[in-house]
């Protein structure tokens, strides 16, 4: 099950979002829902994971919020121009981390692909990568991953620059990584390769690298997340 969850000028607001995550995980954890993905894009945000490093944060006022968040991995950059995914899917017992991060990967790198992208893995890096040209020109990373297992449900998920704006991951040391770079479709292949493009490529092949032959759309995620909790009285 695919859940849109906002796009463009109806961008997911990170902590809006994260909520949205736990009440979607919470429903699947109990056997209320099917697996499902949401999809979106955020507005500008800089998320930091538990291994984030003081060195690889942005100094001063980078222009949008850094926010701590639980899963593995360091900071990264999400918002508009790049479409994120959030799988919230009970694994196979027994539970095999590893394989469902290379399920991502290789979600990311077919789409790279039906653009004409050669994308690969990295060894003891995750995410999709486009590799240096031995002259100077260091790997670069177009897709990411950052994700947690609670309860034997997925969170978090993958982010692939389509259209975005460089420039955010230039305050940071994105992932932690030094000796490498990030890239979008867009400036790989010299055309505009916006979020709408990606979506149902995505789609296609993440279901296809999680073992799904078929899967329903949604352009909301109420339905999946339920009715929203009473703070007051909770």
């Amino acid at each position: 099950m695919y859940a849109h969850a906002g796009f463009g000028p109806a961008a997911v607001g990170y902590l809006t979002g994260w909520d949205l995550q736990r009440r979607v995980h919470a429903r699947r954890v109990r056997g209320e829902i099917p697996d499902s993905c949401l999809l979106l894009e955020h507005a500008p945000v800089y998320t930091a994971g538990k291994r984030t490093a003081v060195s690889d944060r942005p100094f001063g006022d980078p222009g949008a919020p850094v926010i701590e968040v639980d899963r593995g991995g360091k900071i990264t950059w999400h918002g508009p121009g790049q479409l994120t995914a959030y799988p919230i899917v009970k694994l196979r017992e027994p539970v095999d981390v590893i394989a469902y991060v290379r399920a991502l990967e290789d979600a990311m790198i077919r789409v790279c692909a039906d653009f004409g992208v050669r994308a690969a893995r990295v060894e003891g890096r995750s995410g999709a990568w486009i590799a240096g040209d031995g002259a100077g020109l260091p790997d670069r990373k177009v897709g990411a991953i950052g994700a947690r297992v609670a309860r034997g449900v997925t969170m978090h998920g993958l982010a692939l620059n389509c259209d975005c704006d460089l420039a955010w991951f230039g305050k940071i040391v994105p992932c932690g990584i030094r000796d490498a770079g990030v890239t979008s479709l867009t400036e790989l292949t010299g055309i505009d390769v916006s979020v709408a493009d990606v979506t149902p490529l995505l789609e296609r092949h993440l279901a296809a690298a999680l073992g799904y032959r078929k899967w329903r759309r949604m352009h909301t995620a109420a339905p999946l997340a339920g009715p929203v909790p009473d703070r007051a009285s909770a």
